[in-house]
């Protein structure tokens, strides 16, 4: 049914150019324009089309496959949890710090090319494209590979470091041992999927995310079940998910349906552009880094005043959270291309009417997630768990407080998503980490010395408030010269 729907609905792929098979296109509907007939190519669209419709064209397909990738993160816990035991949760969460990194090499020059590639399409420099598109698959094979090499050699240090107990740490090693095998595929594909959005084939990219969510919840249940593998099939359900989506993103791009394609001779590394590439794809690498380091202090801390049970607790919470937050980072995948190319266009009027609908949108999200967390907590924890050593009573408390600035969170994302967009690295970096480096590290050792292990789940919404705060003033500053340029248009 869904497939049929949307192959009718529109190409999977661009259309070809019959008369011109060497010019690149989209992948969006050619539309006619004006009387004479002159073809109008897709990605132009995105200075001319309703922003409105622009933004729900491209962020909706961005936001379902992101909803789906959610699921790499949820269906081990649910499964882990209802088939090992809290201990296994335990692990993963132990862990994720790790993940964490490898997601943000993936960022660092995934975001950073893909919001390059869209500027200098609104500046009509297409002949930088496939450059770019080199650059970015060559950086992808490096970097990762460095930070995979390096985790293997110290792994055992590493997990301890994360603050594994003796009797988490035989689960976080054999899951992160497994996961480091498929290192490259959980960088690459993600990374290279950001160039099919930005090739104008938003339903594309969200069926990379699909099939990867699908094969892991097919594979779960039978190699932690049905092979006994117990948290180790979770591992290999994962990597091998994702090894099938990056095939299907390497198939895309030798496939007759772009014309894009990732050419040798573009793959050798250039200083300016690279560092164009780092440069703008810093701030989400940055932030990602971040987190994984908040994490790490986070998990040590609730491990002190909570134990293991704590930081299962926390594994489960994460877990709900990351849903509420896909569909922003889905809006903000389907909001970059559009400011990006507008920007670059000069039409700044459309660059601010798309910033200020991501903000409306991404409220609604967070706040319909804030509702239906502090009402239904009990149920949403009971997928994960049965009340195992008090894992559950302490989860819906951890839930409860961790979502308390919830609804401000919408306006802070996209924020800082803006100015990472119009390629301004400084303030997007800078907003992105205020958050977790300025204000959630020291809440994190002053409230707990005075609450406890409320101390620690109260420190989140903490951070989210001042974070928001930030984000409000940096953001008048720009909504200013914005402003300006508008009138000056």
């Amino acid at each position: 049914m869904c497939d049929a729907r949307i192959r009718h609905s529109a190409p999977l792929f661009g259309a070809q150019d019959a008369e011109n098979p060497r010019s690149w296109r989209g992948s969006l509907p050619v539309k006619k324009q004006g009387k004479k007939g002159k073809e109008l190519e897709h990605t132009d669209r995105i200075g001319t089309d309703r922003i409105g419709k622009l933004l729900f064209e491209f962020s909706i397909p961005a936001i379902i496959g992101m909803l789906v990738n959610a699921i790499y993160n949820i269906v081990d816990r649910i499964y882990v949890g209802q088939g090992v035991n809290p201990l296994g949760i335990a692990g993963i969460t132990i862990v994720m710090p790790v993940m964490m990194i490898l997601q943000a090499s993936s960022m660092l020059i995934g975001i950073g090319a893909n919001s390059l590639f869209s500027i200098r399409l609104g500046e009509g420099r297409r002949d930088q494209v496939e450059k770019i598109m080199g650059h970015a698959f060559a950086l992808l094979f490096l970097v990762p590979g460095v930070v995979i090499v390096f985790l293997f050699m110290f792994m055992d240090n590493i997990i301890r470091l994360l603050g594994a107990s003796e009797a988490v740490f035989p689960f976080a090693k054999t899951y992160l041992r497994i996961i480091l095998y498929g290192g490259f595929f959980s960088a690459m594909g993600p990374g290279i999927n950001h160039f099919i959005r930005s090739d104008g084939h938003p339903r594309t990219s969200m069926l990379t995310q699909i099939i990867g969510a699908v094969i892991n919840i097919i594979l779960d249940p039978i190699f932690i079940f049905s092979f006994g593998w117990g948290i180790a099939g979770a591992a290999w359900a994962t990597i091998l998910s994702q090894f099938i989506s990056f095939a299907w993103v390497i198939y895309y791009f030798n496939s007759k349906h772009t014309k894009l394609r990732f050419r040798v001779k573009e793959m050798r590394l250039k200083a300016k552009l690279t560092l164009d590439i780092l440069a703008i794809g810093f701030a989400p690498f940055a932030m990602q880094l971040a987190m994984s380091f908040v994490n790490v202090l986070m998990n040590r801390q609730l491990s002190v005043y909570g134990g293991d049970v704590a930081v299962a607790a926390m594994g489960i919470a994460y877990s709900i959270l990351i849903v509420i937050f896909m569909p922003l980072m889905g809006l903000n995948q389907g909001a970059q291309p559009i400011i990006g190319y507008n920007f670059g266009a000069k039409k700044f009027d459309r660059v601010r009417k798309t910033y200020k609908w991501g903000v409306v949108f991404a409220t609604a999200f967070v706040v319909i997630g804030f509702i239906i967390v502090e009402f239904f907590p009990a149920p949403l924890i009971g997928i994960f768990t049965a009340d195992k050593a008090g894992l559950f009573d302490v989860g819906v408390r951890c839930l409860r407080i961790s979502v308390l600035m919830l609804p401000a969170l919408g306006f802070q994302i996209i924020t800082s998503n803006y100015f990472q967009a119009v390629g301004k690295p400084l303030q997007s970096t800078l907003l992105s980490l205020s958050r977790q480096i300025l204000f959630y590290i020291p809440l994190l050792f002053v409230f707990p010395g005075m609450w406890g292990l409320n101390g620690v789940f109260f420190a989140m919404p903490a951070a989210d408030l001042l974070a928001t705060l930030a984000s409000a003033v940096v953001m008048g500053v720009e909504l200013k010269r914005l402003n300006a340029l508008i009138r000056g248009a």
